[in-house]
């Protein structure tokens, strides 16, 4: 046995030789409990029940990460060490597991698990990772002291848990709290207590999943009680509301808000920007895109901007036709595979709900999909897809989560080409490695406007999560700096409120 054994085998003994009786039953209990993952399990399902956005995503990624640590550990780890369990002899018969395990002791299945599952959880949220961390270190000290593990083993587990956690940042990086700083601030009217602010709320922005917390006009009137709100019910037009809200804020010299998801936002955009108004963003999607990327992820953000009249001014991506026809964009713009899955989703979901309806149009879109045909900037292209973004997203593979600046004048253009042999699964497999990068199917460049022409394929076209038909000759390019949105210098503090929930298109291609 080398020098690190024998420290290993007397860090043992020493945890063995420990006398803690009051902890005895407990470490016994919530060592079992994590077995096969159950107690990380819960933990996740109890953050994604109640916590808001934060909670889902720490929720995902820690398990995420915990069944990768697992595989990881399982399947190669344990197989090529073939380290023996410690014996038993040293560690009180009171602490000993009512069935010990069978397999091998390098390193700790456990230990991977819980270093996994907190590191990913931290990963999204540092509160809830706080939360978690000290559990999972428990646990992984229970397996020395329990019996069955030697200290190298859960140290083993635990930088094995924490490295999965991290990898999967490769693939899905965590989404920053707040965009950057950087931008600077333009000219909007400050109107305290919302005096002179028109907002226009979207209740229909939601429907199809559970909602929490007081309505969105209920908040809006605590937090800005002196501005005037207009509330869509079932059955209103809501081009017809917004040109109502647009007007009444005209004639008020103040600013107009809207309260919905991205396909409400993007139509108040436009309005605002053809009239000259600020615009006032209150979150009331699932997803809210652009409200976060901007720096308004909650209803206080926006309220205290526009007391203090603090805002920032971001492009407007837009898709001009031959004959004039403009398609205004906030996030993003594609053709191709994603407007056929929005399209068939669009259709089933009042029967299937959302997303059950969005399962089986991918599955059909992937199925029955052909190539897109046309030339970009001259250049003849057969594609699977082609998705530009009002701005630069990261990261640069596959799914592109956020981008850090809306004022930076690029288009963010990627495409799936379609010429090769089994494109999709080539490019699929290529982002589970993290070589999108060196695929020849995918390719991403920024610039600052784009030609299509000859497109023949498909008569759709997707904008910010919405559908609309397409022509032959589209060109896009970018409103520098059109739209001023209100956007506090300082982020207001407290607790975030909770989501109501609908999602109108995802920022990936």
């Amino acid at each position: 046995m080398g020098v690190l054994g024998e420290l290993d085998l007397r860090l043992f003994r020493r945890v063995a030789a420990s006398r803690f009786p009051a902890a005895d039953p407990a470490l016994r209990r919530l060592s079992r409990a994590a077995d096969h993952g159950r107690l990380w399990l819960g933990a996740a399902a109890g953050l994604a029940f109640v916590g808001g956005r934060g909670a889902r995503r720490a929720a995902v990624r820690g398990t995420g990460s915990l069944v990768l640590a697992s595989l990881t550990v399982n399947t190669v780890v344990k197989w090529t060490a073939r380290r023996p369990r410690p014996r038993l002899d040293h560690v009180p018969a009171i602490r000993h597991l009512g069935r010990q395990p069978h397999t091998t002791s390098f390193p700790s299945g456990h230990s991977a698990s819980a270093a996994a599952f907190a590191t990913g959880v931290a990963l999204e949220s540092t509160g809830y990772g706080a939360v978690v961390a000290p559990i999972a270190a428990t646990v992984a000290f229970s397996r020395v002291y329990v019996g069955v593990h030697y200290p190298a083993d859960v140290l083993a587990g635990l930088a094995i848990g924490a490295g999965a956690a991290a990898l999967t940042c490769r693939w899905w990086p965590p989404r920053p709290a707040r965009p950057e700083r950087e931008r600077p601030g333009t000219d909007a009217p400050a109107l305290p207590g919302g005096r002179g602010l028109v907002v226009l709320v979207n209740s229909r922005a939601g429907i199809g999943a559970p909602t929490t917390g007081p309505p969105p006009v209920d908040r809006l009137r605590a937090l800005l009680p002196r501005a005037e709100l207009i509330e869509r019910a079932s059955g209103d037009d809501f081009a017809e509301l917004l040109a109502e809200a647009v007007g009444r804020a005209v004639a008020a010299g103040g600013a107009l808000g809207v309260c919905g998801g991205d396909g409400s936002i993007n139509a108040a955009a436009r309005a605002a920007a053809e009239h000259g108004l600020a615009l006032a963003v209150f979150p009331g999607g699932t997803l809210n895109h652009f409200a976060r990327d901007v720096g308004v992820p909650r209803f206080e953000d926006t309220a205290l901007a526009v007391a203090r009249g603090e805002a920032v001014s971001v492009d407007i991506g837009v898709a001009r036709s031959a004959t004039g026809h403009e398609v205004w964009f906030l996030n993003t713009f594609s053709i191709g595979l994603y407007p056929e899955l929005v399209r068939y989703r669009e259709h089933l979901e009042d029967r299937w709900g959302k997303w059950p309806a969005a399962a089986v149009a991918l599955t059909r879109v992937l199925r029955t999909a052909t190539p897109i045909e046309l030339r970009v900037n001259g250049r003849p292209r057969r594609l699977w897809m082609l998705f530009a973004g009002n701005g630069r997203y990261v990261p640069d593979g596959f799914a592109p989560v956020l981008r850090p600046r809306l004022d930076d004048g690029l288009l963010d253009l990627r495409l799936i080409d379609g010429e090769h042999r089994l494109a999709r699964t080539r490019v699929v497999a290529s982002a589970l490695a993290g070589a999108l990068g060196r695929s020849r199917v995918y390719s991403a460049e920024r610039v600052t406007h784009v030609g299509l022409e000859g497109l023949t394929g498909t008569d759709t076209l997707a904008y910010d999560g919405e559908v609309g038909p397409t022509s032959g000759e589209l060109r896009l390019a970018k409103r520098h700096r059109e739209l001023v949105v209100y956007r506090p210098a300082v982020p207001s503090s407290g607790p975030a409120p909770q989501e109501t929930a609908k999602d109108e298109g995802p920022p990936s291609p």
